[in-house]
């Protein structure tokens, strides 16, 4: 959530922030929720006091002082009920004002206005008509479609042979690059309590939906590792001087994808289940501009690596979504559907996150302030196999693995069967 002196000292601000980002939220009607909750607050603890007067005045009391007494205690009964429901309708507001876009982020509404940076690499050319990664999986015998919507429903898969194989090599490699980069290794649990995915941002409710909630737990499976590490260090002051903190979080990420079947939503490019490589960093706020830019760094990196061509686009403010204050994509080119698709992504999400989760960071001074916190996808590996397939595949129907990944393998190229 934002910092509450921002919404009371400089509303307008706010106001321009939500309308960036294409939110429909009354902001007036916020400030005046959190006026009513004050007031109460305020006559809540005037009421206690009085009570406490009299009951702290050490003489035994008259009828008429006692009456008073039951008559305050009353009232405080009352006004709590009544401070309980404003203060649950304030903080369901509230949490809803997105995180500003900083000012250099681009105005837009959607990811039609997204802006390309740059693009890395050139577009692979074939002397033949190329297939898309379902033709190759099936052919190769490397993912079963079918047998995991038998067992687990739609848009759930085997990787098998070969690609199981590639799917932790994909992860080894990226974790080395990591862990040359200063980051701690973590495997994150695979589940989460609420206060954890919803204090993230990922909501098991509303039309982006994709939290897969537990039936009779306070527990959901994560939709990626930033929930699990984002809520490593919640309810904690870390020391300035151990700043920043860099984690790697491999884990398993379940999306529920709820109405996300258009154009490219067949095979793995939209699925409910995938592994995925997780960076996520506390910095000192003014530190974390360029922790973005080194996470982005990273991304890019690792996709150099694999001989993958990508461009770097940057997310207009209209496309940000709640937390994020800025946002680049990476998406590879993918011959089978011939135009680019997203494989990574790293957002700086300011304090946002850590103000839900009570993040903090201690100064020499003793001093305490609220860190920032930034994701970025070091490897998700369902839609890097499908980059790896397209671009690596040869006129006889195999592929070949990238050279980056051999030393990981026992094979350099899935054979035709």
């Amino acid at each position: 959530m934002i910092d509450i002196k921002l919404l009371r000292d400089n509303p307008n601000f706010v106001k321009e922030a939500v309308a960036r980002k294409g939110y429909r939220i009354d902001v007036d009607e916020i400030l005046k929720l959190d006026e009513r909750r004050r007031k109460l607050i305020q006559e809540v603890e005037e009421l206690r006091r009085s009570s406490n007067e009299i009951s702290a005045s050490g003489q035994e009391t008259s009828p008429a002082d006692r009456d008073k007494a039951r008559g305050i205690k009353e009232k405080v009964k009352i006004k709590e009920k009544e401070l309980e429901v404003v203060e649950d309708d304030f903080l369901g507001k509230f949490s809803q004002i997105p995180n500003p876009a900083f000012d250099d982020v681009a105005e837009g509404k959607n990811e039609a206005d997204n802006k390309e940076l740059r693009i890395v690499g050139k577009k692979t050319e074939f002397s033949f008509k190329p297939k898309d990664h379902l033709e190759l999986s099936e052919n190769l015998n490397l993912i079963d479609f079918k047998s995991g919507a038998k067992v687990a429903g739609s848009q759930f898969y085997y990787l098998k042979n070969e690609a199981a194989m590639l799917e932790l090599a994909l992860a080894h490699y990226s974790l080395d690059v990591l862990r040359e980069a200063g980051f701690e290794v973590l495997f994150t649990p695979d589940l989460a309590k609420s206060r954890f995915y919803l204090g993230t941002g990922y909501l098991p409710k509303g039309d982006e939906a994709q939290t897969y909630e537990i039936k009779d737990s306070d527990l959901g499976l994560i939709a990626t590792a930033e929930i699990s590490l984002a809520g490593y260090h919640a309810d904690e002051i870390l020391d300035a001087k151990a700043l920043p903190k860099k984690y790697a979080g491999v884990s398993h990420c379940f999306r529920r994808e709820a109405g996300a079947y258009g154009k490219y939503s067949k095979g793995l490019y939209r699925v409910h289940q995938f592994t995925k490589v997780e960076m996520f960093c506390y910095t000192p706020p003014e530190a974390s501009k360029n922790m973005h830019n080194e996470l982005l760094r990273l991304e890019e990196k690792i996709f150099q690596g694999l001989g993958l061509t990508y461009r770097v686009v940057a997310i207009c403010a209209g496309d940000l979504g709640s937390q994020a204050a800025a946002k680049y994509d990476l998406e590879a080119w993918l011959p089978g559907r011939g135009e680019w698709g997203e494989v990574t992504s790293t957002s700086n999400t300011t304090d946002y996150q850590a103000r839900n989760l009570n993040v903090k960071y201690r100064l020499a001074d003793g001093k305490t302030g609220f860190v920032h916190t930034l994701n970025g996808t070091a490897i998700a590996v369902s839609r890097a196999i499908i980059a790896i397939l397209e671009n690596y595949q040869k006129e006889d129907g195999s592929v070949a693995v990238p050279e980056v990944l051999h030393k990981y393998l026992s094979f350099k190229i899935i054979p035709t069967r």
